[in-house]
């Protein structure tokens, strides 16, 4: 494809890795932010001789691509994707570029929650089983830069609904459906259904040769499954019931079959992550280590001392007998209810930021019976008040991550947990949900 023309929108992480791809494999590349574009990435474009703009999408210089590849932040609403959907040029996912060029196998794991962590404790258990694998996705690296200057057998990818809609000929060799609840639905029209389907592509164009991993207890997923047809082997985990092939638990042991060797079984309390949410993340990096048949010690050693991510469920410290957590990944309802669901003592909760059409609802009982404050972190609080000042005494609203710290630690009581876990975005406040949950941790150590 000499010379073709592609043109990459959005300058972020995805963006320059796939103008990095795009370079190497011969392509006349333009690359456009309707924002600004940060330094580190602007650099890296100059430095491979990539004409760039900032802050404007100049359309002259977009049209004119026999494709786009969109940074998945994008929505299709935006004007400049209209004007390139009415003249039928291809809008694809950095993902879907960077697949084409590599003969590497992918795990693909999606879900409402629970992405991060899981892709991160299988990346941990191939690795440690000595596999040559890369990580990326909406983590880390971008694929198509790593793809464009690496060489790995494997990669674990961590796929948004946002990457899977622009994914067409993409095929996961093996796939994970985490659970679907509602989270972006303002990109859904509002419908759950919608969402529904995007995150059901993790399973398109899978052949009988692949794995499809999901979890037999998420209603929605049950739902997709039987309107949608997968061509691939399933492999199901359970919490509540026990599956023939896949994943369940048993007097407090998780017991996985794949048919391929002998059973693997670890007790949970064994397991380095802790909590429901968290049986089930092993439960779906377990299975994909048995599907590729690695050895059931290393699996073990590796489920029993990970250690999980930044920003979940994040232990920051212990002052005056009171417990600090940093959940600020949590930028949706059912994040916070898993983060609430964790915690067994008192709770001071931080919460709030950019509402992303969120019903508070199903975290009322949760609210009713272990928060004894909330303190509002974010511009606009009034739906959180609505939503609960029947069911908790005090209500707080602050505009910085330090002044949320100080108001928790004057109503926090002893043996009691302070938790940082959102339920919004945090883009009214903070660049980003790391620059919320580090301004958190460092207000902590201030005290």
């Amino acid at each position: 494809m000499e010379n073709k023309r592609v043109v990459i929108l959005g300058a972020g992480e995805s963006g320059v890795g796939a103008a990095k791809l795009a370079k190497k494999q011969g392509f006349d590349v333009f690359v456009s932010d309707f924002g600004a574009i940060a330094p580190a990435y602007k650099t890296s474009l100059t430095d491979l001789q990539i004409p760039f703009e900032e802050n404007q999408h100049t359309t002259d210089l977009i049209l004119n691509a026999v494709e786009v590849i969109k940074s998945p932040g994008i929505p299709d609403k935006a004007f400049i994707i209209q004007a390139i959907n009415e003249l039928n040029i291809p809008v694809i996912s950095e993902i879907e570029f960077a697949k084409r060029y590599t003969n590497a196998k992918t795990i693909c794991i999606t879900g409402s929650n629970g992405k991060s962590t899981t892709t991160m404790l299988t990346y941990y258990i191939l690795k440690n089983a000595g596999i040559n694998v890369g990580l990326a996705g909406n983590i880390g690296q971008s694929f198509a830069a790593q793809v464009a200057e690496k060489e790995y057998d494997w990669y674990v990818l961590e796929i948004s609904s946002f990457m899977l809609d622009n994914m067409y000929d993409f095929k996961a060799d093996i796939a994970v459906l985490l659970n679907i609840t509602p989270d972006h639905l303002d990109r859904y029209d509002y419908k759950l259904e919608n969402y529904a389907l995007s995150k059901m592509r993790i399973a398109q164009n899978q052949t009988a040769n692949d794995a499809f991993i999901y979890c037999a207890d998420d209603a929605e997923t049950l739902k997709m499954l039987e309107r949608l047809k997968v061509a691939a082997k399933k492999y199901p985990f359970s919490i509540h019931k026990k599956v023939e092939m896949g994943a369940y638990i048993e007097n407090q042991t998780i017991y996985i079959n794949t048919n391929l060797n002998q059973e693997f079984t670890m007790s949970i309390n064994d397991l380095a992550l802790q909590g429901k949410h968290n049986i089930y993340n092993s439960m779906a990096s377990g299975i994909v280590a048995k599907v590729l048949e690695l050895r059931n010690e290393s699996i073990r050693e590796s489920m029993g001392n990970f250690k999980n991510i930044e920003h979940r469920l994040e232990f920051v410290a212990k002052i005056s007998d009171v417990t600090y957590i940093n959940d600020s990944k949590a930028t949706n309802i059912n994040s916070t209810w898993y983060a609430l669901e964790s915690v067994n003592t008192d709770i001071v909760l931080i919460m709030g930021g950019v509402d992303k059409g969120n019903d508070y609802t199903m975290l009322k009982d949760l609210v009713k019976s272990k928060v004894k404050a909330i303190i509002c972190l974010g511009k606009d609080n009034k739906r959180i008040h609505e939503a609960f000042e029947e069911d908790v005494e005090v209500i707080v609203n602050t505009f910085s991550a330090a002044e949320a710290v100080q108001v928790a630690y004057h109503l926090a009581k002893k043996g009691s947990t302070v938790l940082l876990s959102p339920a919004c975005a945090s883009f009214d406040l903070f660049k980003n949900y790391e620059d919320r949950g580090n301004q958190f941790k460092a207000a902590v150590k201030e005290l």
